[in-house]
């Protein structure tokens, strides 16, 4: 079965959304770390992160969010950060910390695979890396292997990337990890097309506006939609 993965920033409302999503048929949840400056995301995710910084989501009231969230759904959690807020909370403390409020995974987004073994992470790779780098980032994957099917930040898109095909059979010649798609994903059309392709989808920014205008509601149903549309794949 393809897997599908829902990102969503932490805050106040959001294990109401994490149980949402996960009605819908999320297999895994993303949950957004925010730091002020991050570098991969694009105009949604930047402003949920600004405005969660706003209402005070730093690290220790995102691992309390996690917690409640581990409280309310069963599925995969994974932060998803950057090294700065891990610099200085401490990677082998923020690790442990993370474990115990319910993280099965850690997303870096630009963090180097050699640097902080101690940190076990899913390791990000795109259509720029070498495949000598995608091998050397599968070795040292958790669990699967992101690829990023664009070349800039996340962000809902008109089509999905014509470079994904390529990535994906790039990374199958030196891997067997699954290999799950994000960024630019956000239509039923979109994620049936990567998940034909791939062995999961990620959808951040069109989650997070549907989250938005629609709430939890709105967004059960969202996630339902890109259900249906891969499991017919």
């Amino acid at each position: 079965m393809k897997r599908l993965s829902i990102y969503l920033m932490a805050g106040a409302e959001t294990p109401e959304l994490a149980e949402a999503a996960v009605a819908g048929g999320a297999d895994l949840l993303e949950l957004g770390f925010p730091f002020s400056d991050p570098l991969a995301d694009g105009p949604v995710i930047r402003l949920a992160g600004e405005r969660a910084l706003a209402a005070g989501m730093r690290t220790r009231a995102c691992l309390d969010c996690l917690a409640e969230c581990r409280r309310r759904v069963a599925v995969p959690l994974v932060p998803m950060t950057y090294a700065s807020l891990l610099e200085a909370y401490g990677y082998e403390r923020f690790r442990d910390d993370a474990h115990a409020a319910g993280a099965t995974g850690f997303i870096v987004a630009d963090l180097p695979i050699e640097a902080h073994p101690e940190l076990p992470r899913v390791q990000l790779v795109a259509p720029t890396t070498p495949s000598e780098r995608i091998r050397l980032a599968a070795e040292h994957t958790d669990g699967w292997l992101y690829l990023v099917t664009v070349t800039g930040t996340t962000g809902a898109r008109s089509a999905l990337s014509s470079q994904l095909p390529e990535l994906v059979e790039r990374a199958r010649a030196v891997t067997d990890v699954p290999l799950y798609a994000g960024f630019g994903i956000g239509t039923r059309e979109q994620a049936a097309a990567a998940a034909a392709i791939a062995d999961g989808i990620v959808v951040g920014s069109r989650a997070i506006q549907v989250a938005d205008e629609s709430g939890p509601d709105g967004l059960r149903a969202f996630v339902a939609s890109l259900r249906a549309a891969i499991d017919a794949v």
